[in-house]
């Protein structure tokens, strides 16, 4: 019986603090936003077929032996520690004996990160249409939404729930901004599917580069006006979420600058590179913002 229990405190003592998911979190975050510079780096620098073959680059070796070969497969490798960190952050959650809001958040993220994998292969097998491709990139938004509302989920459960909650209007709005950033998300995405980096040279263009870029303006305004007004109104109130929506304005105002300037230069592909980082990163911090309106954040 003695032993029964030594044993059963051992496996206590084993457990994983919350400061220790909480952590395991961000570093969950930062990893599924890297992968989406990583394929954008495939893309804009032509190297969506530098791999024909999955996972192996050709049917006899399984290294890369070219330039764009090397990107692709470098692609590849961040994915697959891209899903090994999603793998591990679910099983944190288990092992933090965390909620089951915590855990299936994990599972779901965990379970989206490896469909990539398959949705990878057969965007190569179909010699990257632009569908596919829009698709894999929109996965990963998904990915990074999940990975986000997790983090926030753990920064609530090491610190305890904060009493505020603002009223409903003002949660109602913060879905507003929400979505007016998933169309800024998507638009932008189709600007860049349009635009002289399709991927490759047998990948043809999808829709037209001035259409696109009209759309993505537009639904910058649109955010740009519904967030303004949100933030006036937590300033008023001193509301604890200015501080992240202050993030929010200060990423989007970084991301703006460099999408004017890349424009402006004729989109070189490393500048479009920091433009796709910057925006899977203002998205990361508005999912933080919303999912904080309708969750209160922890306390400073």
């Amino acid at each position: 019986m003695d032993v029964g229990a030594h044993s059963f405190g051992r496996v206590r003592e084993l457990a994983l603090s919350i400061s220790g998911l909480r952590r395991i979190t961000v570093a969950n975050v930062v990893i599924v936003v890297l992968i989406v510079a990583s394929g954008a780096t495939v893309r804009l620098t032509g190297s969506g077929l530098g791999c024909l073959h999955w996972p192996g680059c050709a049917v006899h070796h399984f290294e890369p032996k070219s330039y764009h070969g090397r990107i692709e497969f470098g692609n590849r490798v961040v994915a697959f520690f891209t899903i090994l960190m999603t793998l591990v952050t679910w099983i944190a959650t288990r092992w933090a004996h965390a909620p089951k809001r915590l855990r299936r958040l994990g599972l779901v993220t965990f379970l989206c990160t490896l469909a990539q994998a398959p949705l990878g292969a057969i965007t190569i097998h179909y010699d990257l249409n632009p569908w596919l491709v829009l698709s894999h990139f929109l996965l990963s938004i998904v990915v990074i939404t999940l990975a986000v509302a997790l983090a926030v989920e753990a920064f609530r459960l090491e610190r305890g729930p904060a009493s505020e909650l603002v009223p409903l209007w003002v949660r109602r709005g913060g879905l507003l901004v929400a979505f007016a950033a998933c169309v800024l998300i998507v638009s932008g995405t189709f600007a860049t599917a349009s635009g002289p980096h399709p991927g490759s040279t047998v990948v043809r263009r999808l829709w037209s580069f001035e259409p696109a870029v009209y759309w993505h303006v537009r639904a910058t305004a649109v955010f740009g006006v519904s967030f303004a007004l949100l933030l006036l109104w937590l300033v008023r109130e001193r509301s604890r979420h200015v501080r992240s929506a202050l993030v929010v304005i200060g990423l989007l105002a970084v991301q703006m600058t460099v999408g004017e300037v890349q424009y402006r230069t004729h989109l070189p592909w490393w500048l479009v590179l920091v433009h796709v980082t910057l925006a899977a990163t203002v998205w990361a911090s508005v999912v933080a913002f919303v999912y904080g309106l309708w969750r209160p954040p922890a306390p400073a």
